[in-house]
């Protein structure tokens, strides 16, 4: 079976762009999870007290981190997208 050439690979315009929002991103999670870090180390009774719907902290802030690290791949994805489309329109190099 043949298949089409390869895509044709060009430099890609917005990279340093994306890797600034992704270290943002990164520390913005990164806070959000010491301070989960920190209430289990330094506060574990605060762990186990109700928080949602009969569901404990412990639960509640450990799935809100999947959750959240999950929205901010969409975001980041999404953004990031617009961001090349825009920089490839406009020949922006930087």
């Amino acid at each position: 079976m043949l298949h089409a050439p390869a895509a044709k690979q060009t430099k890609d315009k917005a990279s340093e762009w994306k890797a600034r929002l992704g270290i943002k991103l990164f520390l913005l999670y990164g806070i959000i999870y010491a301070g989960f870090v920190g209430i289990a180390v330094y506060s574990p009774l605060l762990m186990k007290k109700t928080a949602l719907a009969g569901v404990n902290l412990a639960i509640v802030y450990g799935t809100g981190l999947i959750l959240f690290a999950i929205i901010l791949g969409v975001i980041y994805n999404h953004v990031c997208t617009r961001k090349e489309d825009e920089m490839n329109a406009s020949g922006v190099s930087k």
